[in-house]
């Protein structure tokens, strides 16, 4: 996928090769492995799961960048790396829904935490997913441990319920601020 989104705080990018050192190093956290639920990963075979993540059509995977920490003016294609906060992902693996994906989030860096990148993170890959995926039930799975994203999904858990409720709104308001750069 060769589009970049910007929301409000961040901007989402293709996750490219160069992205992979600091990934790599933010995945040696036993903290964020728990979080994740992941398993350590040698630098060659963090290689090759970034080259299937931006070939698998069942996957749509970004690097979530921190645009207080991009520096000089942002460039559609550019990694920049230096700006890396963590990454969003959806996985569209239920055979019998194509309309269902899994949805993942991950704010790596410390300096980005606690400053709402997630939150909008999440809901900026959302109303991407329904404007562009067709995708419209968005299913996280969390760790009983990870209380930072069991937080943040339920306070979003309501967005299924109503299209009166506050969070919708602000779903939609954010959807009506999507800015596709392609």
């Amino acid at each position: 996928m060769k589009v970049s989104l910007e929301g409000n705080q961040v901007i989402f990018v293709p996750y490219m090769t160069e992205h992979v050192p600091t990934y790599h190093e933010w995945m040696k956290d036993p903290a964020l492995l728990q979080a994740t639920g992941s398993e350590p990963l040698t630098l060659d075979e963090e290689y090759a799961m970034q080259q299937s993540w931006t070939t698998d059509p069942q996957k749509c995977t970004f690097i979530v960048l921190d645009k207080q920490r991009i520096e000089g003016d942002f460039v559609h294609g550019e990694p920049h790396v230096e700006a890396m906060a963590g990454d969003v992902n959806l996985y569209m693996n239920d055979i019998d829904d194509f309309q269902t994906a899994e949805i993942e989030i991950m704010i790596a860096e410390p300096q980005s935490r606690r400053r709402g990148l997630g939150k909008e993170s999440v809901l900026l890959m959302i109303a991407f997913a329904v404007e562009h995926l067709d995708i419209h039930t968005f299913r996280a799975k969390i760790g009983e441990s990870n209380v930072t994203s069991l937080h943040l999904f339920r306070s979003l858990v309501t967005l299924e319920l109503s299209a009166d409720d506050s969070r919708f709104k602000e779903l939609r308001n954010l959807a009506g601020k999507l800015k596709v750069l392609s």
